[in-house]
């Protein structure tokens, strides 16, 4: 392994908040986004990392970022512009690093799907419903839509987000925001899917977070966190795609297959992972990234 993963970071005083795999610094006006080595499987955080997932991440949402023109909450990648003590060793966070906005976080998951899989495939095979919302009869796993679905769920802080209606949503949130953060979810993930689909990656279903701002033309919505990245994502390669069962997938594949191989119960703590699981989830991540940005990863 090249480095060792980075599981867990510390910026002196600075207030912080922990997710699943970022490091959340309250900077006052702006926020530090630093996107860890931590993997989490069946809502499990596990004890291994994935060395430079974290830089993975954030390199792929940069990407997008920049090539979808979307109005979003990246300021900067440059630590310097972070104003951080001296003291502090940036090493370990350059290139896992965004400089963001803050804003007033929807509390949405706007999951778009494109192809019938994950929850949505184990709804519609129960009661032919995605979301509650009724599609055609006779559909397969993996089968794709005649047009991409926008399928809202709740945020969680822990566990599985829950998948809720679109009126929910509207309740929820308002029925105009709502209307225009589906339909700005499907054009973001249109856009992206063509270009993905153009470089082997077939883009199955992915979600986007979103957030209010201030602005001089008055308050707006921003797409937030990450972008059509692995974490994020589900991405098959096409030359494999075979609709009528699960796919191959660029994500925690080698990691939920081995966890599935063990003797864990999936209520107690999970065992740290074998260095040739890691090896294979690390190299999974980076040729993806290089794929669909036809850039070299620069941490080999």
């Amino acid at each position: 392994m090249t480095r060792d993963a980075v599981l867990e970071t510390s910026l002196g005083d600075l207030p912080v908040r922990r997710g699943k795999v970022r490091d959340v610094y309250d900077l006052g006006d702006r926020l530090l986004l630093v996107a860890s080595d931590r993997i989490s499987a069946f809502d499990w955080v596990l004890p291994s990392g994935i060395p430079d997932k974290g830089r993975v991440l954030t390199q792929t949402s940069v990407f997008w970022f920049e090539r979808l023109g979307e109005p979003n909450h990246l300021l900067s990648t440059d630590l310097a512009e972070a104003g951080l003590p001296a003291a502090i060793d940036l090493a370990p966070l350059v290139g896992r690093s965004m400089l963001v906005r803050k804003t007033e976080v929807v509390p949405i998951e706007c999951v778009v799907r494109g192809y019938l899989s994950g929850s949505g495939w184990k709804e519609y095979s129960r009661q032919g419903t995605v979301c509650g919302e009724p599609l055609p009869p006779g559909l397969r796993e993996s089968d794709r839509l005649e047009q991409p679905i926008f399928t809202p769920a709740t945020k969680a802080e822990s566990g599985h987000d829950e998948n809720i209606s679109f009126e929910r949503m509207a309740d929820l949130v308002g029925l105009e925001t709502a209307e225009e953060l589906r339909r700005r979810s499907l054009d973001i993930y249109q856009r992206g899917a063509e270009h993905a689909l153009e470089r082997g990656i077939i883009v199955a279903d992915t979600k986007f977070e979103w957030g209010w701002v201030d602005s001089p033309g008055g308050r707006r919505l921003i797409l937030i966190d990450e972008a059509l990245t692995p974490d994020s994502s589900r991405f098959w390669p096409a030359d494999r795609y075979e609709p009528g069962r699960g796919q191959a997938s660029f994500d925690k594949q080698f990691v939920r297959d081995w966890l599935e191989s063990t003797t864990w119960d999936k209520n107690s703590p999970p065992p740290k992972l074998p260095d040739d699981v890691i090896a294979k989830t690390r190299a999974k991540y980076i040729e993806v990234y290089e794929i669909l940005t036809g850039q070299s990863f620069a941490w080999k």
